[in-house]
């Protein structure tokens, strides 16, 4: 199969081309398809390649469109004219292969979009698609986004998600109107999961009620199930959190598939080189040292420990809590022995076998480093993080 991309430079445009790239050159092989050539076209590509391409193209994807003209104008010949020119193209060609066409929930003209230009172009753009499926036969896909976020998208142009992730990260200033501002969102890997199920007639289908999706088998427009509504307030407050995270160690709570977890990787995509490295506080002595990794909300923290050659550390137990020793780098021995009792529990671990040590409640514990050369290097982790104000531990060593 081969495709054609138009408007391949901009933000859904690259995300689609990745994928669709990686498809073809065999790195994503969970998709069922099979993609020939790619081609992307976009306003720095020779305009005769827009006749070579539509000639061989067995799908087309067309992204281009016009967001932030000079007037309104601009608007009719960015999300109108080059569409017309596309159709127009594939006609001559002799080519009624699937088209699918990016519009916008502006282009309902419901609600505070009744006297958008852009809507008003965007409206014009899903009517030519079809009277153009209607006159060829030609299978069309029209999705009326709406804010479209995730990584590569252009900060401070039409997107309050990429313009806030970008300035947090950069410790640039936000503004912000209205907190309770309200947007639906849907994140950009659902948006190319959607485009590419496309490929193999996998569409979701719907009609519009002002703004609102019903989904409909045989309704005209397409849409994409997984979306997102949240305040501009709760967004500026995720990011906020995302923000300190270098400072406090704590990941906060991401579940599966909800918007926070997508909206951390779209801060992230926007942190510059100089955040990308931070340094964590490390508690060292003569025994070697200690430092806290990463802190969760609700699943403990984890810590490295570096113990320095024939040093035993711990010789202290927990009521509550437990912990996971994983020794990724020496020898070592690790003693456990239930809170009241004679009998020591001995395991032998290295770094040239990777093995988790459950450390037990009520049971004292520590570990020794079998090397008189080598540190040794252990991974931690607790079921809680620290609490200075109850460290639930207590001393006593493991042989008496």
């Amino acid at each position: 199969m081969k495709i054609l991309v138009t408007g391949a430079n901009g933000f859904i445009g690259k995300n689609l081309v990745a994928a669709l790239n990686n498809i073809r050159c065999g790195n994503d092989k969970t998709r069922a398809v099979s993609i020939a050539e790619v081609y992307s076209f976009d306003t720095d590509t020779p305009p005769e390649k827009l006749v070579e391409y539509c000639s061989q193209a067995d799908f087309v994807y067309n992204l281009a469109g016009v967001n932030r003209p000079q007037n309104a104008e601009e608007f009719a010949l960015g999300n109108f004219g080059f569409a017309s020119k596309l159709l127009d193209c594939l006609r001559s060609c002799d080519n009624a292969c699937p088209v699918m066409l990016s519009s916008s929930v502006q282009a309902s003209l419901s609600g505070r979009f009744e006297n958008s230009e852009y809507g008003k172009s965007k409206r014009d753009g899903e009517k030519l698609f079809f009277d153009y499926a209607a006159s060829v036969g030609a299978k069309v896909y029209i999705y009326r986004f709406p804010n479209v976020f995730g990584k590569w998208c252009r900060p401070n142009y039409n997107s309050a998600v990429a313009t806030f992730c970008h300035n947090i990260a950069n410790d640039l200033p936000i503004r912000v109107n209205d907190k309770n501002t309200r947007l639906e969102l849907v994140y950009i890997d659902d948006v190319v999961d959607s485009l590419i199920g496309l490929l193999c007639d996998k569409a979701c289908y719907c009609d519009y009620d002002g703004l609102n999706v019903l989904p409909d088998n045989n309704g005209k427009y397409c849409y994409v199930p997984v979306t997102h509504t949240a305040t501009l307030g709760e967004i500026v407050d995720l990011l906020d959190v995302f923000a300190t995270q270098p400072a406090t160690l704590t990941m906060p709570k991401i579940a599966d598939g909800s918007f926070a977890k997508k909206l951390y990787s779209t801060y992230l995509s926007y942190l510059p080189k100089s955040k990308v490295k931070f340094a964590p506080k490390t508690n060292a002595d003569a025994r070697g040292s200690f430092t806290e990794l990463i802190k969760t909300a609700d699943c403990g923290q984890f810590s490295v420990n570096v113990s320095n050659p024939s040093i035993t550390k711990g010789e202290h137990w927990h009521n509550s809590k437990w912990e996971f020793f994983i020794v990724v780098s020496g020898r070592a021995l690790i003693q456990e022995r239930k809170i009241g009792t004679d009998e020591v529990w001995e395991f032998e671990v290295s770094g040239e076998k990777i093995e988790i040590v459950h450390m037990l409640p009520g049971f004292t514990h520590n570990i020794i480093n079998l090397s008189d050369t080598e540190n040794l290097v252990t991974l931690m982790w607790a079921n809680e993080r620290f609490d200075p104000t109850h460290p639930d531990t207590y001393y006593e060593k493991v042989e008496q």
